[in-house]
């Protein structure tokens, strides 16, 4: 990095991001602070030379976009791997892909089903390995969440997050990342849509002074919360069920009425897409209280920021 203004003390170089606990509360917090200092002020980042591998099996618009606009900015260049055209899809294992391409890139994303298999990648893999989404986990995206966050109540610690819908990917890095930066966080499924008890418990275990709560009501999730946010009701590969979900998680609209019980300066936010209509109104997601532009945003911000730590550039 070439006139760098960021004081932070981390080293991540060469380490691997499957998972938001693969970080500490530490690390995490001065992840966020760089993110927003190259907000504020995108200072050059040498990165000339350095290929980002895209790896992505489901698809993907603000991920994709946001990774390659980020290593394009730091002077890097990205390869979009598209996996009907590689081996893998033709039984080639992956230990075999990974270690081929450790071979050519400096850090790949990978877009993926299953947690397992980007683990198995990860393991043969010599080159830093970033979750770009599981079935399981999305910690990139949450990372642009507690910086969106961050930004409007100028600290995270103390704050409530409600979370309303599926216990999905998305709800599952959310307890995790909540809970190492101190936000209490209330989880409101319907029954049987409950997040994997065992991430829930590894949530509680890394609260530092935070309360960890799974719920069914979504009016006692949101009464008097800070950030109220929301994903849709059938995520990638569950399209089957969108339509039979619908009566089920209706109670869980983010509306007008359920903002109602939230704190007045409250803010809305949603990884999109979205289904207007179905897990939030267009009337609040276009409201003044939605962050979820800004929040799509920053997506950028932090990867640039993991990219240039996993690199070793920070």
């Amino acid at each position: 990095m070439t006139g760098s203004k960021f004081a932070g003390s981390i080293n991540l170089a060469g380490r691997d991001l499957l998972k938001l606990s693969d970080l500490t509360p530490a690390e995490l917090s001065a992840l966020l602070a760089q993110a927003a200092e190259l907000k504020r002020d995108p200072y050059r980042v040498e990165l000339r030379g350095r290929v980002l591998g895209l790896l992505f099996q489901k698809a993907s618009t603000r991920t994709r976009a946001s990774f390659t606009t980020a290593m394009a900015q730091c002077g890097g260049s990205t390869l979009d791997l598209v996996p009907t055209a590689m081996q893998v899809s033709r039984g080639e294992p992956l230990q075999d892909t990974a270690r081929v391409l450790s071979r050519y890139l400096d850090v790949i994303a990978i877009r993926t089903y299953h947690q397992k298999e980007l683990e198995t990648f990860a393991e043969y893999a010599d080159i830093p390995v970033i979750n770009a989404l599981t079935d399981q986990f999305h910690p990139c995206q949450v990372l642009a969440d507690l910086l969106t966050i961050q930004e409007n109540f100028g600290q995270l610690a103390g704050l409530t997050l409600a979370y309303c819908g599926d216990g999905n990917n998305v709800a599952h890095s959310l307890l995790l990342g909540c809970a190492m930066s101190g936000i209490h966080i209330r989880v409101a499924t319907p029954p049987g849509y409950e997040p994997d008890a065992a991430v829930v418990e590894q949530a509680r275990a890394l609260a530092q002074g935070s309360q960890v709560l799974v719920l069914q009501d979504p009016q006692e999730a949101v009464s008097g919360s800070q950030v109220v946010y929301t994903d849709v009701w059938a995520s990638m590969g569950q399209e089957a069920e969108a339509e039979a979900r619908k009566t089920t998680f209706l109670p869980y609209q983010v509306n007008a009425e359920l903002m109602q019980q939230a704190d007045p300066e409250a803010i809305v936010l949603h990884c999109l897409p979205a289904h207007r209509e179905e897990e939030i109104t267009t009337e609040v997601l276009e409201g003044s209280q939605s962050r979820v532009w800004d929040q799509a945003e920053n997506r950028l911000h932090v990867q640039k920021a993991l990219l240039i730590q996993l690199l070793g550039a920070g």
